[in-house]
């Protein structure tokens, strides 16, 4: 027991250590270049062992932020003073558009298949850092426990261990929910496609975010939906003021809206920001439907609220899955569908009358043994210590001018190019040398943002990454020219 404690205490002080170095670099108090105290100084500067002071700075290390020179010491590297600027946000056409990306992004999607591509495009969680063990034993567990093994049709609202599990889970995000308040889904777009399709009838128009995840558009087109995209503040998201103008042109059928770490821009909305939503869209009667599929994926201290969380009228409908988070290839997701509840089991019913009982039941055994906790707290680390890895990069070896967004969580990074850069000719020249990117322009449906990329950081930084980014800065130089 002692020396687990000592094991505890000795990973808070030099997480705590490591910290607060990082504090001062982003703060500019430390510039690139600066010479950091030794080992053995921050040790007795510090008060701490010296295997604490060099876990402090491997920790810094791996983050990117400094560097280690050969019999001279550690250095500050990390850049941040070159991108004082974020991309800008660019307001939508005032007429509402029907979805028109659809060759573009099954271009962009038919590449995130193939192995040989450098995947700087996909937003999902690499090999790597999925728990592939764990998930197999809880998935072995759980047929075990099963009198049927698991191999008999799922309740139609979902496995109720997985349920139990996901309305527990929301005391993280502000909810107070039962299991009977959950419906699983497929992943985490076909919860949002019931939730459309029990909401709307063709030709309705629905308010989207711009940019957005391009995804969507193809659910639109399928669906006969027109949509209207409300701009993305950097700093504070979704442009409340602007949805609330738009909607008194326009009639709104529904909102579909990624309120924490919004794709690609990765931007959280602030809670009094989503309680005026809530609330704004409450005097309407406009139903809102809220993708929290990156919620768990946050770099701050703690899992930020949602809007289903300040929710009265059951008005908003709250969808995710683990696709981000745990396994992609589980398909594992669900809905809390509020006061439609009914309408979107009707629309289940119809459409796959129940979910796959193997893979939910397994990630509620994930779930309640503990398992999905310890995963998320690796996760979230590596993810943020590949943010900067992929920040830096970009620093580096893309031209100045340069803007890049700084997402509080997610996967992605938004980046601003020259005025001269197509990003679709970006896309292609990249491809050419075995690079997937997401050009811009498959983020909105009147193709706007053509100068701007979305790359993410799913990928663990690497070699073979880092000379990726080199090849990409030479081309983003090549079309400038």
């Amino acid at each position: 027991m002692e020396s687990q404690a000592f094991k505890t205490d000795d990973e808070f002080l030099y997480a705590k250590i490591a910290a607060r170095i990082e504090k001062q670099i982003k703060q500019n108090l430390l510039n690139p270049g600066d010479k950091l105290p030794s080992v053995r100084m921050l040790s007795q500067e510090q008060g701490i062992s010296l295997n604490t002071a060099y876990k402090a700075y491997v920790e810094l290390e791996n983050m990117g932020l400094i560097e280690a020179r050969t019999k001279s010491g550690y250095y500050v590297k990390y850049l941040p003073a070159r991108f004082t600027s974020v991309p800008a946000t660019k307001p939508p056409l005032k007429k509402v558009e029907q979805a028109s990306v659809a060759e573009m992004i099954a271009m962009v999607y038919r590449n995130m298949s193939e192995d040989s591509v450098i995947q700087l495009s996909r937003s999902s969680p690499p090999l790597s850092l999925i728990p592939l063990a764990k998930l197999s034993k809880s998935m072995l567990e759980s047929i075990r426990n099963s009198p049927s093994g698991n191999i008999t049709y799922e309740n139609l609202q979902g496995n109720i261990a997985l349920r139990k599990q996901v309305a527990k889970n929301a005391f993280n995000w502000g909810g107070n929910i039962t299991e009977d308040d959950v419906v699983t889904t497929q992943g985490c777009l076909e919860a949002l496609i019931f939730c459309l399709r029990a909401l709307t009838r063709p030709g309705d128009t629905i308010a989207i975010e711009s940019p957005t995840y391009f995804g969507i558009f193809n659910v639109m087109l399928s669906l006969d939906l027109k949509v209207l995209e409300i701009p993305v503040k950097p700093d504070t998201g979704l442009d409340l003021e602007y949805l609330e103008r738009a909607m008194d042109e326009v009639p709104v059928k529904v909102c579909l809206f990624v309120t924490n770490f919004s794709n690609p821009i990765g931007v959280c909305m602030p809670d009094e920001r989503k309680q005026q939503l809530v609330h704004l869209l409450a005097k309407k009667q406009v139903p809102l439907i809220e993708d929290d599929i990156y919620g768990e994926i946050y770099f701050g201290k703690s899992r930020p609220r949602t809007c289903k969380s300040y929710d009265k009228e059951g008005l908003v409908i709250l969808c995710s899955s683990v696709s981000k988070s745990i396994a992609p290839g589980y398909r594992v997701g669900w809905c809390i569908p509020g006061r439609f509840k009914e309408q979107v089991l009707n629309i289940k019913m119809m459409h796959s009358i129940a979910s796959a009982t193997p893979t939910q039941a397994a990630i509620g055994h994930f779930f309640e043994t503990g398992r999905y906790d310890l995963h998320m707290r690796h996760l979230r680390k590596a993810l943020y210590t590949q943010c900067l890895r992929y920040t830096q990069a970009i620093a580096t070896y893309f031209p100045p001018g340069t803007k890049i967004s700084r997402p509080q969580g997610g996967y992605a990074l938004w980046v601003e190019l020259d005025k001269k850069v197509n990003a679709f000719e970006l896309y292609q020249l990249a491809i050419e040398q075995n690079i997937s990117i997401a050009p811009g322009q498959i983020f909105s449906v009147d193709g706007r943002f053509n100068n701007f990329i979305r790359i993410s950081f799913g990928l663990a930084f690497d070699e073979v990454v880092e000379e990726s980014f080199r090849v990409l800065g030479k081309l983003v130089c090549s079309l400038t020219q």
